[in-house]
This record gives C-alpha cells, structure tokens and sequence, in this order.
C-alpha cells in the first residue's frame, strides 16, 4: 500500500463512491454492497456523469441484486483505472494531480522521499529519468467492500415463491463482488455467517495461483482475538485465507456498536501482538492442507495483515498503535464525514456536525437489528421520528425490507422501524395492564427504531441532486463519538496530513487519549446496562456483568504499564494517567 491508513465503510450511502475521490491517489476505502437499490442509481448516476453506457437492470430481473453489485463495482474499477491512468500521463507540474500523489504521502515513505530528492535534481535529463521511475511505481488505491454477514434476509419472487439458499442478500453480495473485475477484499463484519463463509469456496478467485497470489482476499473484521480465530479456521478448513484482521473498538467507532464482553482496544491489540505468529502458523498449516485436498499446492508464504481503526484521532496514537502494536495500517472513518471531497455528506447534515458537541453524539436502541448504534441527535431522521410520533403515527413505511427480522406478529419477517410493527405492537402493549410508567418505558423502547435503509442513503441523494418527487429526505447519519473533537469540514490535503502529522487539526482541542476515550465509553455502557436490569437482574445477567468489569478493571491495570511508554511529554503523561485514575474511581463506585 501507498499510505499506511485506509477509510473504511460509512454507513450506505456516505462511502459508496469513495473509491473515485481518493483511490487514484493510493488511498484505499471501503464500500457497503448492502443496499442494491442505492448501488444502481449511483451506477446511473456515475455512468451519465462520465458519457458511459447505462442499460437499467430492474429490481425484479432475475439476478438482479447480483448483476446491480458486479456492474457497479465494474463501472467504478474502469472509472478510477481510467482516472489513475491520467493521473500517471501528467507532467510534475505544481498543482498537478501527479504532484499531489506524491504530496499526500507520508514523509516516511520512499516514494515521498525520492520525490522531494527528484525536485531538487537540476539537470533535466536525470530529472527527466527520475520521473520516470517515480511513475513506475505509483500504485492506485484498492476498491474494497463490505458484506455485514448477518444480514442475510430470504427474498421472494412476485409469485411469492422462496429464490434459494443462493439468493439471500449476503450471498448474491458476496456473488456480485465474487463475479466482479475487481481485484480487491471483501470484508465480513458483523459477526460469522457459516452459509456466507462456506459459500466463498464456490468462487476460483479467492483460490491462490502457483505463488500464493489471489484476485480477491478475504478480511475479517473482529473486536477480540478468540473470535477472530475461530472464524479463520472455519475459513482456513475450506482452503480460504483471511489476509487480514480488522480489529474494530467495539463502542469507539461509527455505525453499529459491540460491547463484547468488555475488551477494551489495548488489551485485544496486546493479545493479537503476543500470539500473531502462533496462530499463523497453525491457519497456514491448516490451510494447505485443505488446499491439498482440492489439488493445490504452494509453498509461497502468505502475508496475513493486522490493522485497527475506530477513535484514533491524532498522528502520535496513530504512530503509536502501529509501532507498538507492529500493525500495517490503520482506519480512519468519522472524520472524514467532515471531508466533502471523500465523502457524501449533504450540505445541512454537514452544518449540523461542525457545531456538534460531546452530547450530540450518543448510542442508541434506534437500530432495528437490535444492535446498539451510534446515533446524532442533530440528524433530521431523528427529528422526523419525533415528529410522527407527535402527529400520532409513529414508525415508517418499509420499502427497501434490508432490515426485516421479525415474526412476532407476521408469517414472514417486517422490520420493527416499521410503521407496521410499531402499530401492531403498541396496540400490544394498550391491551396489557402495565403501570403508566412500565408503559411509558416500553413505548419509547418501541418508538426509538428509525428506518436505516432510507435514511443512510438520502445523504448521498441529496448531495447528488437525485431525490425522487416525494422521497423520504430525512437524513440518518451514525458517526463515532471522536467525530466530536473535530469542528470544522476539512479538505482531503488537511485530513491526510493531520494523520500523518504534518498538521494539528485538533491543536488546542481538549480530547482524551484513545484507549481512556474508550475506556469511559465502557464504563458508561456498563451504568446503563445495570440500571436497566437492576430489578430484575437474573443470574446470567449478573455473570455477564461481573465479567464485563472484570475486563475493564483488567484493561486499567495494562494501561497503567502502558501509558508511560506513549509519550516522553511528562505533563502529557501526567494528564493521560489523570484520566485513567479517573475512570478507574467511577468504575469502582459500580457495585454488581
């Protein structure tokens, strides 16, 4: 890779044309392939803007969701190619995109440093030569996507007829990238699909050549290290190699939030460090194996990476996290919702997250896969939700069905952001003898889910000017609680350089360090969890909770080895550790 950080998945619709801002210039990003509906209008909607063909594959066409997928990957790997190709024909001219490559490189990096040395030459025959080589070895950035592999929905036919094992959305996902151009990741979040990662081997390009080269490459994002091997060797078994793990914080990131079991960053990190090796070996050795049986064989070593991502905010936790934790890259995804040229942010949302403070940013029930999710007060989806709920008709009408998981009322699964369900289940709720308070409490535990299918798109609709006459604009946007330290939006040149560390954007910003951030963010969850179940706190409840401080009381002891070593500041040390001590006295105040 270029650069040592990529920008991961954001939301739906705020990442999914990433790749033509900032690939060409060997940044990598991720794109969500959940949503096929968003997927085609934007392939509409790029085709237009760039005089290429666009031949509509409609909703109900068989394959459909599979073919939106590979078309559109397709489109955007011939469109950046198309772009880097230019970009790798300019002269090194000031202000030349070829320039600016070479500008958003880190100072560390050999190609940056061959640059600055190739400026200075004088002699316009070796320059001339230099820039030759210098061009050799640009490299665009990597169109990545992502498959949350949970969501798994069964989908029908007009006829009302089930379309197969092969044709629920996680599969046909993973089929239109399997059967794409690409040669890139996909990247399995969420939790493991045992269909899903079985369904991988059907696909030659993720089976290595004679040495150990693959088009497409298998990551795994993971919060602890137990799980992330478990899932590699249900996929090392069937002859697939994860090259890399993506440890995620479970609640100090965007999007839907993991609490685990209470394992904080440093002490997963600490752990995937430790026993990196040991579980290599054991994957390749199983691996191979599996290989043999299919009649492959190799004995090219494979590289199997390590990154992490979720609050890292400045460059010296960035540089810490990879050389402490010898990572090979880093993620960096909330803030650059702020950064217009990478992201598809509309102009009012924008307003709304510069002037955000601490408190507008919280996690929530809203998500109706039941998962916490990290939510903003200020969107305009929130406020449409109150705003039903005042006009006496909460929840909203369910189009798109990503999100249907629910039979309690229904023979086949409705969404409970729903209109539908949130009716249904209120007049439940009005037939059974609660108190006003019991009632009150379930009501809004009800009310708080908010259509995600929608709203996760409309940023990019609006942005785009491609709203559809009466189309919900309502706008859901779920950043990472670290968006809150930066209050202004930024140009991509500023959020390169801030997390290389050639700009402060955060100079003067009183923000704490990473690992204390999401420590309090732990500690918080654990109060609110005991406080719901306080009444009725059953025994499996109470293990849970007990081991969930048991963790951070474990994760408090690392940090106190470890945070002498993050800095050689001594007031910035004082405070760090000032930090801890705080949080670890409010932790102790909260008795199980």
């Amino acid at each position: 890779m270029s650069h040592k950080f990529h920008i991961p998945v954001l939301g739906l619709g705020y990442s999914i044309d990433t790749p033509l801002k900032v690939a060409r210039y060997g940044i990598s990003s991720v794109v969500s392939i959940v949503d096929d509906d968003l997927i085609e209008r934007m392939r509409k909607y790029h085709s237009e803007k760039n005089n290429e063909e666009y031949v509509e594959i409609a909703k109900l066409a068989p394959n459909a969701r599979e073919r939106r997928i590979t078309a559109y990957l397709n489109l955007l790997d011939k469109l950046v190619t198309r772009q880097f190709e230019a970009l790798t024909k300019q002269s090194f001219a000031e202000g030349s995109d070829l320039c600016r490559y070479f500008d958003l490189l880190p100072d560390s990096s050999v190609q940056k440093q061959g640059y600055e040395l190739m400026k200075e030459f004088e002699d316009s025959e070796r320059k001339t030569i230099f820039q030759d080589i210098l061009r050799k070895q640009l490299k665009k950035g990597s169109i990545d996507v992502n498959i949350m592999a949970k969501l798994d929905k069964m989908n029908y036919d007009a006829g009302n007829e089930f379309t197969g094992e092969e044709n629920t959305d996680a599969l046909a996902a993973l089929r239109g990238f399997a059967l794409s151009n690409l040669s890139s990741s996909v990247i399995l979040s969420a939790g493991m699909n045992p269909r899903l990662y079985s369904y991988l081997e059907a696909f030659p390009d993720f089976v290595p050549n004679e040495i150990g080269e693959m088009k497409k490459k298998i990551i795994l994002k993971v919060s602890d290290f137990r799980s992330g091997f478990i899932q590699a060797k249900f996929l090392a078994k069937k002859g697939l190699w994860v090259s890399e793990f993506r440890v995620e914080s479970g609640l100090n990131c965007g999007g839907h939030a993991f609490a685990t079991d209470g394992y904080l960053l440093g002490p997963v990190l600490e752990e995937f460090k430790q026993k990196r090796k040991e579980m290599y070996v054991e994957l390749y050795s199983t691996y191979q194996a599996a290989l043999a049986v299919k009649g492959t064989s190799f004995t090219a070593t494979i590289p199997q990476h390590l990154s992490v991502q979720g609050g890292i905010g400045t460059a010296d936790e960035n540089n810490f996290l990879l050389n402490h934790y010898q990572l090979d890259v880093t993620g960096w995804g909330s803030p650059f919702l702020l950064v217009p040229e990478a992201t598809n942010v509309d102009a009012d949302t924008l307003k709304q997250l510069e002037r955000a403070g601490d408190d507008d940013f919280y996690l929530s029930n809203s998500s109706p896969l039941g998962i916490l999710f990290n939510s903003f007060k200020g969107s305009s989806s929130e406020k449409q939700r109150q705003d039903r709920i005042n006009k006496n008709r909460p929840g909203s009408p369910c189009t798109k069905k990503y999100l249907v998981s629910n039979t309690e009322f229904t023979e086949q699964p409705i969404c409970t952001a729903s209109r539908e369900y949130q009716n249904l289940k209120i007049k439940q709720l009005k037939s059974l003898d609660l108190s006003p308070e019991e009632f009150e409490q379930k009501m809004e535990a009800v009310t708080e889910k908010v259509c995600l299918c929608e709203g996760l798109c409309s940023s990019a609709y609006l942005k785009y000017g491609i709203t559809k006459p009466k189309e919900n604009k309502a706008v859901a946007i779920c950043p990472g609680p670290n968006l809150s330290y930066f209050s202004r939006t930024y140009s991509l040149d500023e959020m390169v350089k801030h997390i290389y560390g050639s700009v402060d954007l955060l100079q003067n910003v009183k923000r704490p360090n990473l690992f204390v951030n999401e420590l309090n963010l732990y500690i918080d969850y654990l109060q609110k969890e005991l406080s719901v179940h306080v009444k009725n706190l059953n025994d499996k409840k109470q293990k849970y909770l007990v081991k969930f401080k048991n963790e951070l009381e474990h994760g408090i002891a690392y940090y106190k080895e470890l945070f002498p070593q993050l800095t050689d500041q001594k007031q910035k040390l004082m405070n760090i550790l000032e930090d801890l001590s705080t949080a670890e006295t409010k932790l102790s105040f909260i008795n199980i």
